[in-house]
């Protein structure tokens, strides 16, 4: 698994600098997963990349937004990547700072993220962990293939057991909704919590869409 302080230490050495076109770094397959806030999406990728072990890199567009926005206005980056208050408090305005840098270069945390992650040139298999928007997609798709999207959903109820409370300026914004209407997964992934079977299942199926992925290419 790949921990936040270790996403956090290779942030520091390279979100300043771009060195390398990452759309010349080709993977044998690329996973793009999305879901709102609580539905799992990190817990099922952690799962996913236990199960793939030493072939997958993990990757998170949030991590350089997390740093860079931390850089800018003097907090405590390390304290952004853990579930407390401290991330909740300067969530609202950390989401309305990605959002203006996106309308600039809606692709420049995608190439960041792929940048800070030293594994992406090693490992044959990469894992998006958290794409929220369209253009998140678009850019995976326009310099990837094969591509998997992946989409992990649960209820309210399921996401209120685990802390989320609806907050007005951070669950109806871009970041959480402009997924809503896409219609072209390639899975979907039904993580409620009471079912470890059906979690099981759609690991496997994953992992045999992935396996024919890289058999095709």
């Amino acid at each position: 698994m790949v921990e936040a302080r270790e996403v956090l230490d290779l942030a520091r050495d390279r979100v300043n600098s771009v060195t390398r076109t990452s759309a010349d770094m080709h993977p044998s397959v690329v996973i793009v997963f999305s879901g709102k806030r609580k539905s799992g999406k990190d817990f099922v990728t952690d799962l996913l990349q236990k199960r793939l072990d030493d072939e997958c890199a993990l990757m998170r567009l949030s991590a350089p937004i997390k740093v860079q926005y931390a850089k800018n206005h003097g907090l405590d980056s390390d304290r952004l990547f853990d579930s407390t208050e401290y991330k909740e408090k300067y969530r609202k305005e950390m989401i309305e700072w990605g959002e203006e840098r996106r309308n600039r270069d809606p692709s420049y945390f995608c190439r960041l993220a792929i940048e800070m992650s030293e594994e992406h040139q090693t490992r044959p298999i990469w894992i998006i962990s958290d794409a929220r928007r369209p253009s998140d997609i678009d850019y995976f798709r326009q310099n990837y293939s094969p591509l998997l999207t992946i989409r992990v959903e649960a209820n309210d109820e399921t996401r209120r057991r685990r802390g989320w409370i609806f907050t007005g300026g951070i669950d109806d914004a871009p970041s959480e909704c402009a997924l809503d209407h896409f219609t072209r997964w390639d899975m979907i992934v039904e993580n409620n919590g009471d079912d470890d079977a059906c979690l099981q299942s759609h690991l496997d199926s994953l992992l045999e869409m992935i396996d024919r992925c890289r058999r095709t290419k």
